[in-house]
Formats: C-alpha cells, sequence, structure tokens
C-alpha cells in the first residue's frame, strides 16, 4: 500500500514538473522567457515549447496584435493664429520588439499607452501651432497627419513599438470660438441680405418708376387719340347736321325739338313749369300747319 502511495506522489510531483515546463505559444502572442529576472528568450512563433520550471524560469505574454490608442476626450491646441481647437484623435500600433517594450515599461500596456499618448499629444502641438485653423480643418489636414505619423514613428521605435497609422477623427473649435464664429458668420449672412434687400428696393423702384412713366406715357397718347377721335366724329356730326339743316331746315328743327323732349321726359317723375306758349311746345300744337 506504501509503494503505491509513494509510485502516486512520485507520479503527481513528476506531472507537476513536466507541466512546468512545458508551455505553448499563441499565434496572437509574443512569449518572454525569464530567468531569475533576466531576459532569456523572445520567442515569435506559435506552438509547444519548454523551459526550466519556476523559479528557474517564468513566462510573460505579449500581444503582437495591431492596437488601437483612442483618446477618451479631445484635446485642446492652440494654432499660429493664437486660436484654441479641441483635436480627437486615434494611433494604430503594435509592439515589434518585445524585449525592449518589456525593459521600457515591464510588460505593462497601460503605461505604454500613457506613452505614446504624450508622444502623440507633443507631436499635435509642434504642428498644429504652426498652422493656422483653417489649414488644421479642412485645407492641410492629410499633411498634417504625415507630419504627425513622421515624428512619433521615429519615437516609437525607441521603445519597442511600431505606428502604423495616425489619424484625425475630429478637429472643432472650443465653445467660446464657435460663438464667435457663429455670430460672425450670422453678421455676414445678415450684411448680405440687406445689401440684396437694398439692391432689390433700388430695382423695385426702378420698375415702379418706369411703370408708372410708361402708363403715364400711355394715357396721354390714349387721351390725344381719343381728343382727336372725338374731334373728327363731332366735325362729321355738324358736316351731317348742317347739310340737314341745308335739306330741309324745318324737319330738323323738328327733329331736334324731338330730341329736346325724350331728354326732358325720360321718367315719369319728370316735372316741368314751362309756359304753354312757349316756343319749346311748338311741334305740340298744330304740327301740320307748321308744317306748311
Amino acid at each position: 500500500m506504501n509503494r503505491i502511495v509513494t509510485f502516486l506522489v512520485t507520479g503527481f510531483i513528476a506531472v507537476m514538473l513536466l507541466s512546468s515546463t512545458v508551455f505553448v505559444v499563441d499565434q496572437r502572442k509574443f512569449a518572454i522567457v525569464f530567468a531569475l529576472g533576466e531576459v532569456k528568450q523572445v520567442i515569435n512563433e506559435p506552438g509547444l515549447h519548454f523551459k526550466l520550471p519556476p523559479p528557474f524560469q517564468n513566462i510573460l505574454y505579449l500581444d503582437k496584435r495591431i492596437l488601437t490608442l483612442d483618446s477618451p476626450e479631445a484635446d485642446r491646441f492652440i494654432t499660429a493664429e493664437k486660436m484654441n481647437i479641441l483635436v480627437d484623435s486615434f494611433v494604430k500600433w503594435r509592439i515589434v520588439e518585445p524585449k525592449l517594450y518589456f525593459v521600457s515599461f515591464g510588460g505593462d500596456e497601460g503605461r505604454a499607452r500613457d506613452r505614446m499618448s504624450q508622444i502623440v499629444k507633443a507631436a499635435l502641438n509642434d504642428e498644429i501651432t504652426k498652422r493656422t485653423v483653417r489649414e488644421v480643418i479642412s485645407g492641410q489636414r492629410g499633411k498634417v497627419m504625415e507630419a504627425i505619423r513622421g515624428k512619433v514613428v521615429e519615437e516609437a521605435r525607441q521603445i519597442g513599438v511600431q505606428i502604423l497609422d495616425v489619424r484625425l477623427k475630429r478637429v472643432d473649435y472650443v465653445e467660446q470660438i464657435n460663438n464667435s464664429v457663429y455670430e460672425r458668420m450670422k453678421a455676414e449672412r445678415m450684411r448680405v441680405a440687406n445689401e440684396l434687400r437694398s439692391t432689390g428696393s433700388a430695382d423695385s423702384e426702378k420698375i415702379r418708376a418706369d411703370a408708372d412713366k410708361q402708363r403715364t406715357v400711355i394715357l396721354a397718347e390714349a387721351y390725344r387719340e381719343a381728343e382727336k377721335i372725338k374731334g373728327e366724329g363731332d366735325a362729321k356730326a355738324s358736316a351731317i347736321y348742317a347739310e340737314a339743316f341745308g335739306r330741309n331746315p324745318e324737319f330738323y328743327k323738328f327733329y331736334r325739338s324731338l330730341e329736346a323732349y325724350r331728354a326732358s321726359f325720360k321718367t315719369k317723375a319728370d316735372v316741368m313749369l314751362v309756359d304753354p306758349n312757349s316756343e319749346f311746345f311748338k311741334y305740340f300744337k298744330g304740327s301740320g300747319s307748321a308744317g306748311k
């Protein structure tokens, strides 16, 4: 019985020792082998590997994938014209020198991110202070990103990191500048609107004056033409009356009297106080004898 227990204990210890000497490296990881606190080996290839059992050798794994450094809040920078802007950026990076990376940060990714944030912020400050707001926001945004990437690549290489890309997600004014920009835009729009309004008023007055002039001219010409036609008509009428009077003066007088009667007694309410022997009623009395 004692032999079985001894065999089992010995087997368990052997398994434990064997398991402590075998480790697996994932294809997404680097493995750093330490011996008494010193880096002895960096393993890049995935698979099954062997080492001495602790405390003689230990393993530290580092991520070899592309990582993203994204600032939680936008940082404030000053442009060449001393205006404050907010810049929100992100960086794509990865570990390329595991040993140098470990020496620089002790394998602490948080410290590495802080250090790269400082590097990127310094590069952003150097580039933005040379340019105006317009250049940073639109005109030279691509050049700014290329310049920043060129600066941070060299510094990142010294800590075992490769910078793959630097991008500006958002570039915006601070709140105070936003208000002043909006006010300037509003004032500019109001100026343009007033100019258009005054120009429109001037054109309207010009058109109205021209229309009034044409109306006056048209009315004057129409009145002149009407008077001319009326004069011609009156002349023709006078000629006709004169001809009729010359042919039969008595009939002309009779006809004119009928017209006078018709005009005088248009309605039943018309009342006239006239002497019956007046010339007005001449043709009411014995028109036959008058005709003779």
